[in-house]
């Protein structure tokens, strides 16, 4: 990784770019319906935070959502200078498309932060006849090292997905998030959840249920990503719970579905093939060979078994929101 991109799990996230994008199309209908779920009891100008924002295509529907309440302010917050240029232009283009809905659009490109994660100072927009636009602003910064509050205003919603098992004390990140919201306002974060599956339990190539035996294998590697990080802390309990340790009330979750049957679309068939690819590369050294042979055959797109001519890949998934509000 670029050295000015810190992140404690040592992982290359802005090379991830292009994988990041071609989820966020396929879990587009997820994010409208988390974003308008999240946003429905919001009032026109709140102040929404997506913490870790990356390359998700959540920003541009947290956008859209805030457009079709009248406007507000999206704070996009990543420790990844790259991740944070992608999402503000996914963000831009959001909110222009919740201003076809009916709501207002922004006026400029996202704004400029510091290092140190303070926002640019005046850089709200403002619409034609004073109508207040959606304000896009971004913030560098390294929520595990201070807490969310230190670095934004007050928020009405704190969003973060994904993210938080990356940080080395999950409870303290929790917290950390927490402290940056308004009184009545609610953090939301995506963890968990059930694993996205794309592939047919007997593929005709190799052993049935190779799909399985690779996440199965890539949930180890997973415990040992979190043990290599400094510092880490165990979080021996649910997300729930830790939603009210860290003082939140009206706990509670809901699921979105992320379904795409067979046959599928060109693009869904490339993020499959690059899910599997990616999937590989990370767990390669602990697969047995015959899986790792069967690998090579499914990717090989000169060979007879290569996974793009296929017509009964799929992708079903879900995600899952956990939240509480700041009494």
């Amino acid at each position: 990784m670029a050295a000015h991109a810190h992140t404690h799990d040592h992982i290359d996230w802005a090379s991830r770019i292009p994988d990041l994008r071609r989820a966020d199309e396929l879990d587009a209908a997820a994010f409208a319906t988390i974003a308008a779920r999240l946003t429905v009891t919001l009032s026109q100008g709140a102040t929404v935070v997506d913490v870790g924002s990356g390359a998700r295509g959540m920003s541009a529907a947290l956008a859209a959502a805030l457009a079709t309440r009248g406007g507000g302010t999206l704070l996009l917050v990543d420790a990844v200078p790259e991740l944070l240029t992608v999402a503000a232009e996914t963000a831009v283009a959001g909110a222009s498309r919740g201003a076809a809905t009916g709501g207002v659009a922004p006026e400029a490109g996202p704004a400029d932060a510091d290092v140190a994660g303070t926002p640019r100072s005046g850089d709200v927009t403002v619409g034609a006849g004073g109508a207040t636009t959606v304000s896009i602003e971004t913030v560098r910064a390294d929520v595990a090292a201070r807490p969310l509050g230190d670095l934004v205003p007050s928020a009405d919603l704190v969003w973060a997905a994904s993210m938080i098992h990356h940080l080395p004390d999950q409870q303290a990140g929790i917290a950390g998030l927490a402290s940056a919201l308004a009184p009545g306002g609610v953090l939301a974060v995506a963890e968990g959840g059930l694993e996205t599956q794309t592939l047919p339990w007997d593929l005709g190539v190799g052993e049935p249920g190779f799909e399985r035996r690779l996440m199965a294998t890539g949930d180890e590697w997973f415990a040992e990503m979190r043990a290599s990080i400094d510092g880490v802390v165990r979080m021996p309990y649910g997300w729930s719970a830790a939603l009210g340790n860290a003082g939140l009330a009206d706990v509670s979750s809901f699921t979105a579905l992320i379904d795409h049957p067979a046959p599928v679309t060109a693009s869904v068939r490339e993020f499959v093939i690059a899910r599997l690819e990616r999937l590989v590369e990370t767990v390669d050294d602990r697969i047995r060979d015959e899986d790792r042979d069967t690998a090579r055959r499914l990717l090989d797109r000169s060979g007879p078994d290569y996974l793009g001519n296929r017509d009964d890949l799929y992708v079903l998934g879900t995600r899952t929101v956990h939240f509480g509000r700041k009494p």
